[in-house]
This record gives C-alpha cells, sequence and structure tokens, in this order.
C-alpha cells in the first residue's frame, strides 16, 4: 500500500511540472529581439560618446579608455549653454500653455453638456489623423499673418520669437482627448456634491477634478515635454536666427556643419541632448504608467 501511494504521489507531481509551450519560446525570443534591437542604439550612442575618433571610426564596441572630456568639448563646440536655455523656456512656456487651455477644454467635452459637443470634439480628434507636414504651411501663414498683427497692435514679432514656438501648441488635440478620457469617469456623485454644497462648474474642475487626476495630468506634460524639446522642422521654419532655435536645431547645426567628421562629438552631444528628458521620465514613469492605464477606458 505504502508503495503504491509513493508510485501514486510521484507519478502525480510528474504530470504536474509545467509543459514547455514551443509558443511562449517564440513569444519571449521576438520580446528579447525587439529588446536588444531597441536597446542598442542607445547603448552604442553612449559607448562611442566615450570613445576618441580612433575608435569609433575602426568599430569599437566599448571604449579602451573613456573619454569623459569628449561632452565638455561638445557642449562647448555646440553652443549648447544658449539652445538648452532656449528649449527650456519653449518648453516651459508650452506646457504651462498646454494647461492654461487643454484642461478646462477637456472638461468642457466630458461634464458639461452643450449644443454640438460630439459633433465639435468629433472633429477636434479627426485632426489626429491629418498629418502634421500636411498642416506645416497653413500653420506658417497663420503665423506669419497674427504676427504681424500682434506687431502692429502689441509690438510683439512672432517670427523668430518664442510666441512662434509655443502658441500654435498650446491647444493640443491628444492632450484634450486623453483628458476627456479621465475626466469622463469621475463619479457624477462627487458633482452633485459640489452642487448640493453651492459651487459650480469652476469650483468642482479646481477641487475635485484636478487633484483626481494628477496621472494623466502628468502623463500630458511629459507627452508635451518631449514634443517641444524635440522639436526641429517647426523651429527651423519659423526662426531665422539662434535667439530663440531649441536644442534639437542647435544639435542638427552642430552635426551638419561644425562637426560633420567628428563622430565621437556628435555621440556626446546627442546623449546631451536627451538627459533632461531620461531625468524627467525617471522621476515621473510611475505617474506616466498610471496615467495611460487610467486613461480611454470609457467614452
Amino acid at each position: 500500500m505504502a508503495n503504491t501511494t509513493l508510485n501514486d504521489l510521484v507519478s502525480s507531481s510528474e504530470t504536474r511540472r509545467p509543459t514547455i509551450r514551443i509558443g511562449r519560446i517564440l513569444i519571449y525570443g521576438v520580446l528579447i529581439i525587439g529588446l536588444l534591437q531597441a536597446i542598442f542604439p542607445f547603448f552604442w550612442m553612449i559607448s562611442a560618446s566615450l570613445m576618441p575618433i580612433n575608435e569609433v571610426t575602426l568599430g569599437y564596441l566599448l571604449p579602451t579608455r573613456p573619454q569623459f572630456n569628449n561632452y565638455v568639448d561638445a557642449w562647448n563646440q555646440a553652443n549648447f549653454a544658449q539652445f538648452m536655455w532656449n528649449s527650456v523656456r519653449i518648453t516651459a512656456i508650452t506646457v504651462v500653455g498646454q494647461l492654461l487651455f487643454c484642461v478646462p477644454a477637456a472638461y468642457a467635452f466630458a461634464r458639461m453638456k452643450f449644443v454640438g459637443r460630439n459633433l465639435i470634439f468629433g472633429m477636434l480628434v479627426a485632426t489626429l489623423m491629418i498629418p502634421d507636414v500636411a498642416i506645416l504651411i497653413p500653420n506658417y501663414l497663420t503665423v506669419i499673418w497674427l504676427g504681424r498683427l500682434s506687431d502692429a497692435v502689441l509690438g510683439i514679432s512672432w517670427i523668430n520669437n518664442w510666441p512662434a514656438l509655443t502658441i500654435p501648441f498650446m491647444a493640443s488635440a491628444f492632450t484634450i482627448f486623453l483628458l476627456r478620457q479621465f475626466f469622463a469617469q469621475i463619479p457624477e456623485d462627487l458633482w452633485d456634491a459640489v452642487r448640493i454644497d453651492g459651487g459650480g462648474h469652476l469650483r468642482f474642475l479646481w477641487s475635485v477634478v484636478v487633484p483626481l487626476s494628477r496621472a494623466p495630468l502628468m502623463t500630458t506634460l511629459i507627452f508635451a515635454f518631449i514634443g517641444s524639446w524635440n522639436a526641429l522642422l517647426w523651429p527651423l521654419l519659423v526662426t531665422q536666427t539662434d535667439a530663440w532655435r531649441p536644442v534639437a536645431v542647435g544639435l542638427t547645426k552642430f552635426v551638419n556643419t561644425d562637426a560633420p567628421t567628428a563622430l565621437h562629438l556628435q555621440m556626446a552631444a546627442s546623449v546631451i541632448m536627451i538627459i533632461p528628458i531620461l531625468i524627467i521620465y525617471f522621476f515621473t514613469q510611475r505617474q506616466f504608467t498610471e496615467g495611460i492605464a487610467s486613461t480611454g477606458l470609457k467614452g
């Protein structure tokens, strides 16, 4: 009896062993390959930024002796102090402008009832399907016209100045859509409580909606920061001098004209450009993940 019971336990434990599935192996293999493809360019960029020029041209994978002075040389030769300061100002103005315009617009689409709300929101979302290149020239002509009007009335020119680089991006259809999806999920009971307390839409937005929406707000801020920091084509179109050109334009100028053969300095300059984005994401990755997971669940 004891031997039979022992055999049964051994056989049952063998049957409960997890089987290796070919499909799962293939999935993990594809994921690992995709991970390597995504990581390797960044790895090589950082590695090449620490090499002398001869090791880069010879195809070394790792530097024999890290050259940290490459970052100092790239910073000075590319005049990154000015371009970084320009990007900080442009990004700050754009992010604040998106908060001022997109949050009330998203709240209106999510919580307020007015004639044509769904139609207007549908038209707004439809603009996401239009390529940016297709509206580049219309936006440029609009900025020129508004710049002339602003220069005549207020004495502020738009071209080659901060208004052309920031104002067209303060009302983001993507940001409004993302925030509207989250605002629509807030329970109606909270609105009823504010109404009983004598408050209106403005108090409900400031006291209830905004505190509950920290994660999606942080997500939209990250997207706005990345979009403004990486902007290249539009700043090249609306600026003629380096007075307000952002860091992406400065990097392009450095690669094409200042150091066309210094690959190690080009990689060092590229690393310098992406460091602020990595820092922002490192400190906000939790809110970013929560914001993506909590939006778009309910229309």
